[in-house]
């Protein structure tokens, strides 16, 4: 059985001290890979590091939403230019809407919107980050198809109500879920995560943060972890772990094109 972690940040200060101890604990739960997201450009020879030294590493590139100040006039371009230069580069992203934190809504708007239409030239997905602001998410997303085309990747670290679930889906997007759905009280997500169809299933860690059930003492969240999501998702939607494994990583493959092949040991904590 084998797992994808769609979602991480191991460049993150908190793993440098012990990054074989990490990449040692994942591979013994059998994540197979892992999608490295991006918060700004300049962090991305950083990125490359991480993907020479762990192979099973892909990696995207992009702005997030909460680090407008960085957006310039030729971060786009910047942007475009290392997916172009990375073979490795899976996904535009982190990008997308958060007005939980900032009100800078319609410069968040014109990056995301640019962010966009790179995912679109280079036909790759986008990782979205939407906090607080999923109708405007969504009334974005649906004019840039009807506007300009098809473009297409996955609503990271979802934890939008059934409705807004939907809405996502039927613009063809992947929804994933992080330890947010095994807290006790998220019945939100956990409504959520009944309604998303098999095919249309990710898991996430979005380490270092989000530490699931079991392991909500440990402050720092690690790929391992991710198995315990599955765990989770697979409880509630009442499927099997292995069921569940084998389909998000199918997912995730398709969704990122992702070099997947190798069977992996799982172990059972």
């Amino acid at each position: 059985m084998q797992l994808v972690d769609t979602h991480v940040h191991i460049n993150f200060a908190d793993f440098r001290p012990d990054l074989d101890e990490i990449a040692a604990a994942w591979r013994a739960n059998g994540i197979a890979h892992l999608v490295h997201s991006c918060v700004e450009p300049d962090e991305f020879a950083e990125l490359q590091t991480i993907a020479d030294r762990f192979p099973e590493v892909s990696l995207a590139v992009g702005l997030h939403p909460l680090d407008m100040d960085k957006w310039t006039a030729t971060t786009a371009e910047a942007i475009e230019s290392l997916a172009r230069s990375e073979q490795r580069v899976v996904a535009i992203g982190e990008t997308g809407l958060d007005f939980y934190k900032a009100n800078d809504h319609d410069t968040q708007a014109e990056a995301f919107w640019a962010q966009l239409e790179i995912a679109h030239r280079l036909d790759l997905p986008v990782i979205v980050h939407c906090r607080d602001a999923a109708d405007d998410t969504a009334q974005l997303v649906e004019r840039f198809q009807s506007e300009v085309g098809p473009v297409t990747g996955v609503m990271h670290c979802w934890a939008g109500n059934p409705e807004e679930t939907q809405r996502f889906l039927k613009l063809g997007f992947y929804i994933s879920f992080s330890g947010i759905v095994t807290f006790k009280n998220a019945h939100q997500v956990k409504a959520s995560a009944l309604s998303v169809p098999s095919n249309r299933l990710l898991v996430e860690t979005d380490c270092p943060f989000l530490t699931p059930a079991p392991k909500r003492k440990e402050r720092r969240n690690q790929p391992a972890n991710v198995l315990y999501v599955a765990r989770h998702l697979a409880e509630i939607r009442q499927e099997s772990l292995e069921t569940l494994a084998e389909q998000t990583t199918k997912n995730a493959i398709a969704l990122f094109r992702l070099p997947v092949s190798r069977s992996v040991l799982v172990s059972q904590p």
